[in-house]
């Protein structure tokens, strides 16, 4: 072992590092990070001889990979992203003395195949349109039908519209503002650089105006900002938010059928907080996706998509569009016999 190692447990080390690189990312990257790495700590605190960091070795931590996929029952994608984190932790480790130089090397990474690390999840154009057409005739002006019309059209993360105020919004001139506020606690995810106009529709501002009108409850958050989305407590919490979008998007909810042959009435998924438990409802982010899909297959160009949803081409491809070949030979034809 190198002398010059300084001892240190685990779970001290963890609580270091999330504080040092909380100047340098956003609040849900560092819970990400927590969350990541409670599962090393725990393991770490379970064996006798690493309460100090300074004894960890290579075989420990191709010994702590084996038991995190049992013990999770994960995926190969879900275990590139655990221990890409920890090796990212581990390295910072290096730097304060805790561990042996060159140890993150050593976490052995699973192979991906060429798609594997992409994700599926998608409300795909023609669930989006009946689910609006039910928003528009069922709840129209509710805070969940605002939501949902700003998440499709504008393509933004649940993170983007729970950071607007009341006044980002302009009806006059059809945009909202997304901006960086970390001071007050409504952070982006690419922080400056996630700061931009969305210019909307008159359909989509037409809900928001009726959401303001007649639902939003009047309150002020705890820095004196009024939030666009409300709730009897200040700005509604993105929890929330996210529910509110698996309890819209549960197909049995905006058509009346439930395409798993489930009892509707008894199904699990109708239980309070338990939408996410349908497995056809969706997250924010799937809506994200779905919408950046539908705006490619429309032929917006990919420059354009990227700048208005604030996502890199590169990430675009690989993460978003989910537009067959098939889909794209045919645009990439008609385009062609256009010119």
């Amino acid at each position: 072992m190198n002398d010059n190692l300084e001892p240190i447990e685990a779970a001290e080390a963890k609580e270091m590092y999330l504080e040092q690189r909380k100047q340098e990312v956003s609040e849900s990257t560092i819970q990400a990070h927590h969350y990541r790495l409670k599962h090393f700590v725990r393991w770490c605190e379970e064996q006798e001889d690493l309460h100090n960091l300074n004894n960890l070795t290579g075989r420990d931590l191709q010994r702590y990979s084996m038991w995190r996929r049992e013990d999770g029952d994960l995926n190969n994608v879900t275990m590139v992203t655990q221990l890409s984190t920890l090796r990212v932790f581990i390295k910072w480790c290096e730097r304060i003395d805790a561990v042996e130089d060159g140890l993150h090397d050593k976490i052995i990474l699973p192979d991906l195949s060429r798609h594997e690390d992409q994700r599926d999840a998608m409300l795909d154009s023609e669930d989006a349109k009946q689910l609006l057409e039910y928003m528009r005739q069922f709840e129209w002006g509710s805070r969940t039908h605002a939501l949902i019309e700003l998440l499709w059209y504008g393509g933004m993360r649940i993170g983007a519209a729970h950071g607007l105020d009341l006044d980002d919004y302009d009806p006059d001139e059809q945009y909202v503002e997304i901006r960086h506020r970390p001071d007050t606690e409504t952070r982006l995810k690419n922080k400056k650089d996630g700061e931009r106009f969305v210019g909307l529709s008159a359909q989509v501002c037409d809900a928001i105006d009726a959401y303001i009108k007649y639902k939003r409850m009047e309150s002020e958050d705890d820095f004196g900002r009024e939030p666009l989305f409300t709730s009897n407590h200040g700005r509604v919490s993105k929890s929330s938010l996210r529910d509110n979008i698996y309890r819209a998007t549960r197909p049995c909810v905006y058509t009346g059928d439930c395409p798993h042959d489930r009892e509707i009435d008894s199904c699990e998924a109708m239980g309070r907080d338990k939408a996410s438990l349908c497995p056809s409802s969706v997250s924010p982010h799937a809506i994200r996706r779905g919408s950046i899909t539908y705006h490619l297959t429309e032929d917006v160009p990919e420059k354009m998509v990227g700048d208005r949803m604030n996502v890199s081409l590169d990430v675009l491809e690989k993460h978003y569009d989910r537009r067959t070949e098939e889909e794209k030979a045919s645009q990439r034809r008609d385009y062609l016999d256009n010119i």
